[in-house]
């Protein structure tokens, strides 16, 4: 694993344990040589963790569309800042640049972010894993959803287990250097449809 893709908010949130785990992260991926992948902000937690790994000397590649940049929300301390034209072109970029997904806490953006990263994975489309830093249990429902959701037969076990989740930054890096894609089929009760 050469590089991380780091999903957060563009807010600080309301507890400062969330820009302490964005501020460790950072210094972890800077520590272990993984460069940051992440949306090229620099407000709330994503400046919180691009700030942390530049500081501490590392790598960090910010994908930002046009139209953000010109609202200056873009990090203009960043050596490798990219600037493309959507929302889709940025999660496109990020993908390809990334060997695996972290989540810390934000809101609708990172959520839709990590799904649809999770779903890619679910089809196939990438095997790099993905997983949630569930700081103070900022997504403790948000993983009781998902459980619940496989009790309903809506998400298959094994596509609940493509989203790692550690309380810590340090434990969910060690899961993903030992993670291997597995070979999944998407659909449940194919047959009774």
């Amino acid at each position: 694993m050469r590089s991380v893709c780091v999903f957060c908010g563009s807010s600080p949130g309301a507890e400062p344990a969330y820009r302490e785990a964005a501020r460790r992260t950072g210094e972890l991926l800077a520590a272990r040589g993984l460069t940051l992948v992440y949306g090229g902000g620099g407000v709330g937690l994503m400046g919180v963790l691009a700030d942390a790994v530049l500081l501490a000397g590392g790598h960090a590649i910010g994908v930002i569309p046009e139209a953000l940049a010109a609202r200056e929300v873009a990090h203009t301390g960043l050596p490798d800042l990219r600037i493309v034209g959507s929302m889709h072109e940025r999660k496109a970029l990020m993908a390809a640049l990334a060997d695996g997904f972290v989540a810390l806490p934000g809101g609708l953006g990172t959520f839709e972010e990590l799904f649809e990263i999770v779903t890619w994975g679910q089809l196939g489309l990438h095997g790099k894993p993905c997983g949630l830093v569930n700081t103070k249990g900022y997504y403790d429902r948000l993983v009781a959803f998902l459980d619940h959701a496989v009790e309903a037969r809506f998400v298959r076990p094994e596509h609940r287990a493509l989203i790692l989740v550690e309380s810590e930054p340090t434990a969910l890096l060690d899961r993903f250097a030992g993670f291997v894609a597995p070979k999944l089929e998407k659909w449940i009760d194919r047959d009774t449809t």
